[in-house]
Order: structure tokens, then sequence, then C-alpha cells
């Protein structure tokens, strides 16, 4: 970290504003093109220090109160990120809702968070001032995809300078709010110091370099577009070609004018599927990095084959940003999330608390300037994740391997103990994906009288192929302990998936618990 900028070293009346960092860093040549939208709409880098200016000044003139949070669920617009990047310059809290979010599960959120601002689509403004009311939201605004809506009428009468609020390390940016698959959702929060800590460490490591041009093609209420991907882009002064959400036409068309792309795993597929991408529709990329959810070693074999090119594959979490990161120079291991970031302690630890082995399955915990203070509200659960000597419980298990790269081999929480004995269901997928004519899966616990839990098996087919039950339980007794082995096994069309890619486990319990 020695030869890595200190947000806490920033000087200057903003003190750790993380706006303040990423400005510092924004191009001497104002004219040059920061935004680029689908629909040919630029942003300059001038443009967009007076749009979060005008913003800001509307937020100063709400007089909002200190520690406000906004609370904003709208589509992916370049006008959505002005919207943030104006919440940190005018020192409030910036706090993404899934826009896949529907009313009762924003109602728990507003109650939960007390924001003073609300911004939504306006095709949602109806409920979302019941929701307004019935919270006291003092506030509510709304803010459309086609540069619509009354946030940015009422911004447009405010002046286009603004003294970026003075902010020190500690003090509060974002609140995200975990997925929730067990329980209440979580606000994690997160500092000024957490977040440009990340980014500077990522800038440093993915060797961010001028004229690097950021395809992004990411949502924005997510670690993943907004923190990893904007300030990544911002920090370096790069261009962003801005998709409202991804589409692999849309993608591929733009790719040989980018050199940086972020997906989740299911758009490396996608891309994948279509026969126009290819080692010349890459030809400027020099970085695919892929991230928040598993990213299956054929699909990163198929990668290379096609494009020539090894997908990167990091960890992160919402609590922490980014952790962990296969390299930029050296091997990228397929299935593994790589090495701890300069400056984040990871350890992998047995039931004890003791560091486990090369090959021992453990508890991921870590510790390091970029993991949150702790959850909104929540001081019991704060104190039950963090260790007494400050590591934060991840609830991930993971594995060294003898080079020192990190496995994730599935939650805590979706640890299967079938008749005493422990199951990791990504150890389980591993075997299952590798079979003829599957193209993936997910291992679930199920209620069972005689075992407690019973391995159960979902499995996708690729296309054109079909998977029989029998068989797949078959393979796996001659390969894996019988304890492992799936007392059924479901075959569907496809795996549920949140917006980030993420298999929804949860609901695959629901849909086959009973049986």
């Amino acid at each position: 970290m020695a030869d890595q900028p200190d947000p806490l070293a920033m000087q200057g009346p903003a003190g750790a504003n993380l706006y303040a960092l990423l400005a510092a860093h924004f191009p001497a040549d104002g004219d040059r093109c920061c935004i680029e939208t689908q629909d040919g709409l630029r942003y300059s880098w001038d443009e967009v220090s007076r749009a979060t200016a005008r913003i800001a000044n509307l937020l100063a003139r709400l007089r909002l109160p200190e520690g406000a949070r906004i609370a904003v669920h709208a589509e992916k617009s370049p006008e959505s990120l002005l919207l943030y990047l104006a919440t940190l310059r005018a020192g409030y809290v910036y706090l993404p809702l899934n826009t896949a979010y529907q009313e009762a599960e924003v109602d728990y959120f507003v109650g939960n968070a007390e924001p003073s601002l609300l911004v939504c689509s306006p095709r949602n403004e109806e409920w979302m001032a019941r929701i307004a009311k019935r919270h006291a939201v003092a506030h509510l605004l709304t803010l459309g995809d086609a540069r619509d809506g009354t946030l940015l009428a009422a911004a447009d009468g405010c002046g286009d300078a603004f003294e970026t609020v003075h902010r020190a390390p500690g003090d509060l940016a974002a609140i995200l709010y975990t997925s929730g698959t067990t329980g209440r959702s979580k606000g994690a929060m997160l500092s000024h110091h957490n977040l440009a800590s990340n980014a500077q460490v990522l800038h440093h490591y993915w060797r961010w370099r001028p004229g690097d041009v950021l395809l992004h093609a990411l949502p924005i209420f997510h670690v993943h577009g907004l923190f990893v991907a904007s300030h990544g882009a911002l920090l370096n002064g790069s261009t962003m070609l801005w998709l409202p959400r991804f589409d692999p036409k849309a993608v591929i068309e733009r790719l040989p004018r980018a050199t940086v792309f972020m997906g989740v795993p299911t758009m490396y597929v996608r891309l994948l599927d279509d026969p126009a991408f290819d080692a010349n529709a890459c030809r400027n990329l020099r970085l695919f990095i892929s991230g928040s959810a598993p990213l299956l070693p054929d699909t990163f074999r198929e990668f290379e084959a096609r494009t020539g090119q090894r997908i990167l594959e990091r960890y992160g979490m919402s609590e922490t940003t980014m952790l962990t990161s296969n390299p930029y120079d050296g091997n990228r291991v397929a299935g593994t999330v790589g090495l701890p970031l300069p400056g984040v302690q990871v350890r992998v630890v047995d039931e004890a608390g003791s560091a486990c082995a090369v090959d021992e399955i453990g508890a991921i915990q870590v510790k390091g300037p970029n993991v949150f203070s702790g959850y909104w509200r929540m001081p019991e659960k704060t104190r039950e994740e963090f260790t007494d000597d400050g590591f934060f419980r991840t609830g991930d298990m993971g594995r060294w391997d003898a080079n020192g790269y990190l496995t994730i081999v599935g939650r805590g929480k979706d640890l299967i103990i079938s008749g005493g004995y422990n199951v990791y269901p990504k150890e389980i997928e591993s075997y299952i994906d590798v079979l003829p004519g599957v193209f993936e899966s997910a291992v679930i616990g199920v209620p069972d009288r005689d075992f407690g839990e019973a391995v159960t098996a979902v499995v996708v087919p690729r296309p054109g192929a079909t998977v029989d039950a029998a068989e797949v339980i078959a393979a796996l007794k001659a390969q894996i302990a019988n304890f492992k082995v799936p007392k059924q096994v479901h075959v569907l069309a496809e795996l549920p998936r949140n917006q980030m890619g993420k298999v929804q486990k949860n609901l695959l319990r629901e849909r086959f618990g009973g049986g």
C-alpha cells in the first residue's frame, strides 16, 4: 500500500470527501467526453462538474438534516450517476435501491433507513408517494431515464458552482442493503474512506492507464456497477460508454471502442451465445472482469478459446467492496477469486478459529480499510459479525490452494448438514457441472426426516441436450462419498437469479423443500 495515495492524507476544504478525490482526477481538458449514452448523448467532464453542482445546490436548498439519507429507486441513466456524485458532494448519504423491488420491499427499506429524500422513476410516483407519506419522508422527487422528472427540472434553476462539503474519512457515504435471502435485509454502512481506499487499490492493481475506455453495462444500485466500475473510470479520467442495461448485441457493437469491460457471469454466457462475439470484436480490450456470482470454469475456458483472453475474476461484498482478485499480471486460475488485494487481510478458519491448512474448507474472515463499520441501526448484529480482533465474518466458506489463491465453496448458510456430515454445495456442483450435457447446477439442502437435510441438486441441461436424473446420481456415486450424493435431482430450463446474476437458492429451497 505504500506506493498508493492515501485518502486520509487528502488536503483542502473538502477533506476526505470521496467526490473531491474523484474530481481531483478529472482530466484537465474539461471538454473531453466523460459519459456517452446509447442514443449519442455526451456529457463532458466540465458538464459533469456543473450538473453535479446544480443537483448539490438543490439538495442544499432542501435544508436536509446532517447525515441525511437520500434513497434512490430509479432506472440507470447518466443522471442517476450524477445524483450519486452530487449526494457525495453535498455531504449526504446515498442509498441505492434495486429497481426490481416492489412497493412492499421498498416500504421496508424506507422505514428502516428513514431517508429525508426519496427519488423514484416517474412511473412509480403514485405508490412511492404512499410510502413517503406513511414514513413521513420530507421530500419526494422523480428522475426518469429519458432526462425527465421533477429532480432535474428543479435542479435546472440552481447554480452550477458548488463548494464540496468537508467530510472526515470515517463519515458515512453510502448505505447498501444486503440481498436478504434469509431474514430482513441489513444496511451496510460504507464510509468515504472505505470507498476511496478500495477505488485506489483497484486502480493500481488492475493497471488503469491513460486512454482506457470503460464499457458500462452493469446496473448502478450495486457495488459492482456503482463503485467498482464507475469509481474506476472516474478516478482514471476515462470515458464511459453507457448502456442502460446489458444487451449482447449493443455490447458487441461497442466493444471495439472499449478497453475495459466488467460483467457478471450471466453476461459472459450471453456474449458467448452470439457468434459475433469473437477475438476481432475484442481486439482493443485489455481487461475483462467478472464478479457478483461464481464464474463457471467452463465459461472461463470457452471465453479464452473464443477471444484469446482470460477473464479476471474477483471477490467482494456489499459490506466490504473488493477483497481479492486474480492478478492482472500473472496466472488467472479458473474457479478461484485470486489473491488478497493490497492492504486487505483474508483468513480461512475452522470452527475453533484456527487457520485452515491448504485445501481445508473453512469460514472466510476479512479485515482492511475497505471493510464497513457495521449495519445500520443494528449494533448487536454488528457485534456478532466481527471477531474480537476486528475481522468481519463474511459468511462465505472457502479454501486456499498451494499458490495462495482463494476458492469460494459457498455461503455458510448454504452449508448442508446431512446425517451429521457437512456438505458444501459448491463442491458437489463442481462435479455435476462437468457431466455430459450439463450446463450448470445448484445444490441445496431440503428438510428430511431421516437425515435432517437431504442433498438435492437442480440441473440445467445444455441447449439441445437431455439430462437424466438417475444417470447424474450414478455418476456422482462413482466419484464422491455417498453422503454427498444428491438424494434427488431436478431438471429445470434455467436457475432463478437476481439482477446481479446470483442464483436464488432460497427460491429453490421453497420450491423443492416440501417433497
